[in-house]
């Protein structure tokens, strides 16, 4: 049968998840592991663009894995889980739970709220 549109977008949206979770995750160890800052604010490379590119990589993930299971009826049915997952990422426990820690305790966060997308990864906003 090969691949179908849906297949190639899929792999698509997996791969470029793969990349946003791997690459954030390795630039956040980076940046913790620095004792230089401490209590500071990770706004550079992927970080710059989203609050949680982690988070959008691996939505991009189960999105992908849906994209390519769509290819047949039955596969529509896998719909429920990139939707759950996404919706505990960008509302439920994931993001909302970490922000509201992460403003608390670093006092430049909510400049970065403001100048930054929270989800998907935008230009940040000038201030």
């Amino acid at each position: 049968t090969g691949f179908g549109p849906l297949d190639v977008l899929g792999i698509a949206a997996w791969l470029v998840g793969f990349a946003f979770e791997t690459i954030a995750d390795a630039q956040l160890a980076r940046f913790t592991a620095d004792p230089a800052t401490k209590g500071r604010v990770l706004d550079r490379g992927l970080w710059r663009y989203s609050r949680h590119p982690n988070y959008f990589g691996d939505a991009c993930l189960w999105w992908g894995l849906f994209l390519i299971a769509a290819q047949h009826w039955i596969g529509l049915l896998t719909v429920l889980s990139p939707v759950l997952m996404t919706v505990l990422l960008a509302r439920g426990t994931g993001k909302p739970l970490l922000e509201k820690h992460l403003t608390s305790s670093r006092p430049g966060y909510r400049d970065y709220i403001e100048r930054t997308s929270g989800f998907v990864p935008l230009p940040p906003k000038r201030g």
